[in-house]
């Protein structure tokens, strides 16, 4: 997972529930993305024009991990999180 940065945003991985381990060496059963464009006072000294919290959950057997991506913008750029195979 990763964001390309561009100009005028900022895309970051704020949070991590649960433990990472789970995902490794395991089938993934579930896996499910939200999104949410909420501004929910995250410790900034401004509010910015544009905000996006995109929350990836993983299942396996072991458990459940859900990452927490934050992006912010002007609202002309993405704040989205892509994949890549490796």
């Amino acid at each position: 997972m990763h964001h390309e940065q561009d100009c005028c945003e900022n895309v970051e991985l704020d949070d991590i529930c649960e433990d990472l381990s789970d995902l490794i060496d395991s089938e993934i059963l579930m896996a499910e993305e939200s999104e949410s464009e909420d501004f929910d006072g995250k410790e900034r000294d401004y509010e910015p024009e544009s905000c996006t919290w995109t929350f990836y959950k993983f299942g396996t057997i072991k458990g459940y991990v859900t990452l927490r991506w934050y992006g912010e913008s002007n609202g002309y750029y993405s704040e989205s999180v892509s994949f890549q195979e490796i």
